[in-house]
């Protein structure tokens, strides 16, 4: 009878032992999966997703912080609730057909129109007594005093054309004084001097050393060369008188394209801050031969600037028509479509609050429109605000780029 008590107590500590091993491997069973189950965390660049690694870092392109992203979301499209979708701006259109005009868009830039430039000079050796005019940016008017200089050359031919003009007048008959009296005033003239002042000098019989000079055209005065008491020779720069009523637009074109452009057609131009009031030009110049160092020639044409409210220096955009209008093409806000080093994309919602990226190829383009050439079709539904957070939230979420193989 022990006998028999004493095999069942072993047995019972056997099968106990067995139960107890029996649990720990399926606990350690049930541990291991768990941790399998577990998805490790990826990181990426938000800028470069092609970089990704299993720990924090930055990014060894551009330095950025790698931020986490799920490696195991495989889907190749993003989905937004209403409430995301408002956050983020994203709205779209239908693509249809429409009209459509491209043109390529030239850099130029604003230049003072050289044929209303006036360069004054002296007209006669002296010294400069007084300044009328004492700094650059001041605006004078034609015919408003400049300068006046003491010359004593200028009062040695007026004291000869007084003699001439005495000798006329007492042989009103002799063709020769008449003839000395006209050169002796001719001299006078070429010195600068007005008909009102050689009035004057008829009139006071008396010569003046001082002379006044004024004004040959209204401008700005550009550049002041002389100042008081300075002596000028006979051509001495005086000043530069510049007039901004009107600009000279100088605008870059490849030689290549020089077959599309000809004097005296009419191209649109845009000064940036002025989008609001473009200006129509006349080509007036083709350069016949190419910028030193560069494979560019350059179109020139006028625009007017009557308020002075554009200066010469400032850049200027030149829409050149590339070809006849399409009166039906697929065409897309310039906004709508993403550019980078793998091709040209947009974003489609393919359903409700479901966006999927589509490689497209694109033809003509002017700054508000794109043509589609191939990739979409009339009637879908294309993103064409919010696309660039769709771009970077893709990125972010799958760790790559939203283009990788795709092909066109």
């Amino acid at each position: 009878m022990k006998k028999i008590k004493l095999i069942k107590s072993f047995a019972w500590a056997a099968l106990t032992f067995v139960l107890l091993l029996s649990a720990c491997q399926q606990k350690e069973t049930n541990t291991s999966a768990a941790a399998g189950a577990k998805e490790p965390t990826y990181y990426t660049c938000p800028m470069h997703p092609q970089i990704v690694q299993d720990k924090p870092g930055t990014c060894p392109i551009c330095g950025m912080d790698l931020v986490p992203f799920q490696k195991n979301l495989a889907q190749d499209f993003l989905t937004l609730d209403p409430r995301q979708r408002a956050l983020a701006n994203v709205t779209t259109i239908t693509l249809g057909e429409n009209g459509f005009s491209g043109y390529k868009q030239l850099n130029g830039r604003l230049v003072i129109d050289p044929e209303k430039t006036e360069y004054v000079s002296s007209k006669v050796p002296g010294r400069i007594e007084k300044l009328y005019v004492r700094q650059t940016g001041e605006k004078v008017n034609k015919g408003q005093p400049l300068y006046q200089i003491y010359s004593e050359q200028l009062a040695t031919l007026q004291q000869e054309y007084l003699l001439a003009l005495e000798q006329a007048r007492q042989f009103p008959a002799d063709a020769v004084f008449k003839q000395l009296l006209a050169g002796a005033e001719q001299k006078l003239i070429l010195y600068g001097q007005s008909r009102q002042q050689i009035n004057r000098l008829q009139v006071n019989k008396k010569t003046d050393p001082l002379v006044t000079y004024t004004a040959p055209e209204s401008g700005t005065v550009a550049e002041l060369s002389i100042t008081e008491g300075q002596y000028v020779a006979e051509g001495s720069p005086i000043l530069r008188l510049e007039s901004y009523g009107n600009l000279w637009v100088e605008a870059d074109i490849y030689a290549s394209e020089a077959g599309s452009v000809k004097e005296g057609q009419k191209l649109k131009v845009v000064i940036p801050g002025w989008e609001s009031a473009p200006q129509t030009m006349t080509i007036s110049f083709i350069t016949p031969v190419l910028q030193s160092g560069s494979q560019m020639m350059q179109i020139r044409g006028t625009i007017p600037n009557p308020n002075g409210q554009w200066q010469a220096g400032l850049q200027a955009s030149v829409f050149l028509p590339l070809t006849t209008a399409h009166s039906k093409v697929l065409s897309l806000p310039v906004d709508a479509v993403i550019r980078n080093g793998k091709g040209t994309h947009v974003w489609v919602e393919t359903g409700k609050g479901k966006f999927e990226s589509r490689m497209v190829k694109t033809g003509l383009e002017n700054a508000n429109q794109v043509e589609i050439l191939e990739g979409l079709k009339a009637g879908d539904a294309v993103v064409i605000t919010g696309a660039y957070l769709l771009y970077s939230e893709y990125v972010l979420k799958k760790g790559k780029d939203p283009m990788a193989g795709m092909k066109m």
